[in-house]
């Protein structure tokens, strides 16, 4: 079985500043995978990748075993790949029902756009309750979860989720992730974290990447890393 998404030796980086220097990965379907690192160590960049906002200058992406030819977002959203960015990524303008349609611009079964909304008012019953709120003024737990229900109304096979905990209540973030558990065990969503909060991401995961200065260093088995004294001393804070 091909792997939802798989990256072969990605270069890329900004303004003439390489960032990811050959960086391999790949998500398996229904797999949960984290991707560990210090801050700079390219983590963000690596999502931005995959998600087609960032254009390669060397390596490939493939989805299911196929090379992708021209990965925009648009290409990528189309092909079931869908991100949840760093700092909430709602239309902070718009409404939260506003915020959740768009969400769905991209797809061709427009009578189950309403089911999947319900759906989502039933995960986050605090949206239904502010469902003709400006998202802006929601709080900063409430804008994560509308950025996860947004990304998750195109139905994607695989979610990227960029640090969906920074800055949160731990309570707020344990919700968080109950709720992507629930979405990976009972959709069959696979999951790509790039998550500061790594003992919560570690439960969830069943494989890691460690990245370090734009190089992939290490990966293998969540149990494995948890069991690693260096990774825990690093990352765990134990």
């Amino acid at each position: 079985m091909s792997a939802v998404l798989e990256a072969r030796d990605l270069v890329t980086g900004y303004g003439g500043l390489t960032v990811l220097r050959e960086v391999s990965v790949s998500v398996d379907p229904s797999e949960v995978v984290v991707v560990l690192g210090a801050n700079g160590a390219g983590k963000s960049t690596l999502l931005s990748a995959l998600s087609g906002q960032l254009p390669l200058t060397g390596g490939q992406l493939l989805v299911d075993g196929t090379p992708v030819r021209n990965a925009r977002p648009d290409v990528m959203l189309a092909k079931g790949v869908s991100l949840v960015p760093q700092g909430r990524g709602t239309l902070t303008g718009l409404s939260v029902m506003d915020n959740l349609r768009l969400g769905a611009v991209t797809r061709k079964d427009k009578a189950e756009v309403g089911t999947d909304i319900d759906r989502w008012f039933t995960v986050f019953p605090r949206l239904a309750e502010r469902r003709d709120q400006v998202a802006g003024t929601l709080s900063g737990g409430e804008q994560q979860m509308l950025a996860v229900a947004r990304a998750m109304m195109s139905r994607p096979r695989l979610l990227l989720c960029d640090e969906i905990s920074l800055g949160l209540a731990p309570v707020v973030v344990q919700e968080l992730f109950v709720t992507l558990a629930e979405v990976n065990r009972e959709l069959g969503t696979a999951l790509l974290l790039v998550e500061q909060n790594a003992e919560l991401a570690l439960e969830i995961a069943s494989r890691v990447y460690l990245l370090e200065v734009g190089e992939v260093s290490a990966s293998g088995s969540a149990e494995s890393f948890r069991d690693d004294n260096s990774i825990r001393a690093a990352y765990l804070g134990y």
